[in-house]
């Protein structure tokens, strides 16, 4: 199929096609180098602010500029996807991060993002493409502010004034020529501090800057060794991720309810108490969270995990 060269027609469907997806929100950004971003993240491995999060150091020119990671690119298309749930967790037991509630996030969006690419594909085009979901050297909230859909907070994530900061973003990298939005010009965190006074490691800094290596979310998920109270910290009873700083901030009083059935809460995620993780087999794990984002932490990083959060919970 030749390619439709009409700009505008084309930007309005590939919005439209985000929509029948289930994305919440759909900005395209030319494709361009990203200097200031390269800049900031050079500063922030310098600083080891990535831990042990090697990865990060990987692919440096790819992730600041798309044209080298999708050869011929135009235009880079930022989703947001909703998945704030309509009921937090029903138990007293560890905390589990929101996003983690249902499946994996990562099979839900490279699937919706491949249909995206394919309604392009039909209506549109011969288009070369590829989609990412926090899987590939991209700077997703970069693109996200570029794109218009909201600023980075102090927390690092990005806020939509409309709807808060409870958002997967994805993104899709093509050669197709569209109309641009504009960038997202104001950040409206102002005075607010809650995020950096209310993170329990203390891992938001001052300046805007996350240090990742003292995240709760790094420690329970990305770090593979063992958890030393000294440097560690207070996890306050978070097993897998954390989402204080998304829960203090004043912006997510908008955030409402995702309509993302494959986002419901694993029941046992909902309902099980502390006993009942410590007790749970590493074959009863496998089967239970084989299609959730826990499997990425296995069996024994939650055992880990929670051990470390129960002694804690005994000293304080």
């Amino acid at each position: 199929m030749p390619l439709d060269s009409n700009t505008s027609q084309n930007t309005k469907l590939v919005k439209q096609y985000a929509r029948e997806q289930g994305f919440s929100y759909c900005g395209i950004a030319r494709a361009t180098m990203l200097d200031e971003d390269a800049r900031r993240l050079e500063q922030w491995l310098h600083k080891g602010f990535h831990g042990t999060m090697q990865y990060m150091e990987n692919h440096f020119d790819l992730r600041v500029d798309p044209r080298k990671l999708v050869p011929g690119a135009k235009s880079v298309i930022t989703l947001l996807k909703n998945y704030y749930p309509e009921k937090t967790q029903e138990t007293d037991g560890p905390k589990i991060s929101r996003y983690a509630y249902g499946t994996d996030y990562h099979e839900v969006i490279r699937a919706q993002l491949n249909q995206l690419l394919d309604s392009i594909r039909k209506n549109i085009g011969e288009v070369q493409g590829r989609g990412f979901v926090d899987s590939a050297p991209v700077l997703e909230r970069s693109w996200a502010l570029r794109s218009g859909l909201g600023w980075i907070g102090k927390n690092g994530n990005i806020i939509s004034k409309q709807s808060g900061s409870y958002f997967f973003i994805a993104t899709l990298i093509t050669d197709l020529e569209l109309d641009y939005d504009d960038p997202y010009a104001k950040d409206y965190c102002g005075t607010c501090t809650r995020c950096i006074d209310e993170c329990p490691t203390e891992a938001i800094l001052p300046d805007k800057t996350v240090d990742g290596s003292k995240c709760i979310s790094y420690y329970t998920i990305e770090l593979k060794d063992q958890l030393i109270p000294g440097n560690a910290g207070n996890f306050d009873n978070w097993m897998f991720g954390c989402d204080t700083c998304q829960e203090v901030c004043p912006w997510n009083r908008f955030s409402t309810p995702h309509h993302e059935p494959a986002f419901a809460p694993i029941p046992e995620i909902a309902k099980f108490s502390t006993e009942a993780w410590l007790d749970l087999t590493e074959d009863a794990f496998k089967k239970i969270f084989r299609h959730s984002p826990l499997k990425r932490s296995k069996h024994a990083g939650i055992q880990r995990n929670l051990q470390f959060i129960t002694a804690s919970s005994t000293q304080t």
